[in-house]
């Protein structure tokens, strides 16, 4: 079982905001289905558009989040943050928070993650607001501060505890990176969408310059928060083994494979055409285009075959090959 808690907060009484309720709403959509249509999470949205998000309500959903037993849970907050300096606390703010009841601390939402283990196998925290970093730290002796997160728990957020989280043309900045990755942009070869590549989509995305993301995990088991279509189609990544037998085989090549004669040289043209070994070596392309396999001795695979050379295992092909191998795909 998948469950998420979907919050968004433009309508706040000084300084609104105009792009969390948008990235809420799309985060929601995302998170509901996966991209065959199948479904994923169980989601519940709260948006300042379509009620009142108080400091109660804001609670007592996220504590109803916590509850229970769950595979995964996922909470997005997107709204403004803050961290007191009175009691260097930090908060996600509610719609009605203010100096004394900001909102819901960051300290309140980590200890119901860290407790909810093992009973939820995996919590997400993905917050888009300032200061949001602050999250998994804890004040030590002299003021210092360390990370304190429970198993099975992630944070994904898109600043630093100093930093601010921007709006641009209606959107986070951060949240509309993220949205790229859960549309697919970042999804491993057999589709999988992980929180960890969602963190270096953003981190690759946003320059030196810009707002830094943060990520924190205490993870025993593999997460993912959404699934598309694979890259390379499961049936020939479970071929592999079948094409290399050894990690380090070369797969040998000729022009038997290659149906394009165009570029061929006149003593080659007319060479007869495998109609079993083009199959094989369509295959063996969309294996080269995704890093799996790679032409020896050629800069093409084109040219492998043209000079009968062959293919070989990248490590990212190897480890497919060896999963391949083991009956995990």
């Amino acid at each position: 079982m998948k469950k998420a808690l979907i919050i968004g907060i433009d309508d706040y009484p000084t300084y609104p905001l105009k792009g969390c309720v948008n990235d809420a709403t799309e985060v929601c959509q995302l998170l509901k289905r996966n991209a065959d249509g199948s479904p994923n999470f169980s989601v519940r949205l709260m948006t300042s558009k379509n009620t009142h998000v108080s400091c109660a309500a804001l609670s007592q959903a996220i504590s109803e989040l916590f509850r229970g037993a769950a595979g995964t849970v996922v909470l997005y907050f997107a709204g403004h943050g803050i961290i007191n300096p009175e009691t260097n606390a930090g908060y996600i703010v509610s719609a009605d928070g203010g100096k004394g009841a900001w909102g819901v601390s960051l300290s309140e939402i980590l200890g119901l993650a860290n407790d909810a283990h093992p009973r939820i196998a995996s919590s997400v925290i993905i917050l888009d607001s300032c200061h949001s970093g602050f999250a998994g730290e804890v004040t030590g002796l002299n003021n210092s501060q360390a990370s304190f997160i429970g198993t099975g728990v992630t944070i994904l957020t898109a600043c630093h505890r100093d930093g601010t989280a921007q709006e641009s043309q209606g959107r986070g900045v951060f949240t509309d990176i993220l949205l790229d990755g859960l549309r697919g942009s970042c999804s491993d070869v057999v589709g999988n969408i992980t929180p960890a590549a969602l963190y270096s989509h953003v981190d690759q995305t946003l320059g030196p310059w810009e707002q830094r993301p943060i990520y924190k995990a205490n993870v025993q088991t593999f997460i993912t928060l959404r699934q598309v279509a694979p890259k390379i189609p499961f049936e020939v990544l479970r071929r592999l083994p079948e094409y290399f037998p050894e990690r380090a085989h070369v797969f040998r090549l000729d022009p038997s494979y290659e149906p394009d004669r165009q570029n061929f040289p006149a003593d080659k043209r007319y060479m007869p055409i495998d109609e079993d070994h083009v199959r094989i070596f369509k295959e063996l392309q969309k294996c080269n285009r995704h890093g799996l396999i790679i032409p020896v001795n050629e800069e093409h695979m084109y040219y492998a075959a043209l000079n009968s050379t062959g293919c070989k295992l990248t490590p990212l092909g190897a480890h497919y090959r060896k999963l391949a191998e083991m009956g995990r795909i």
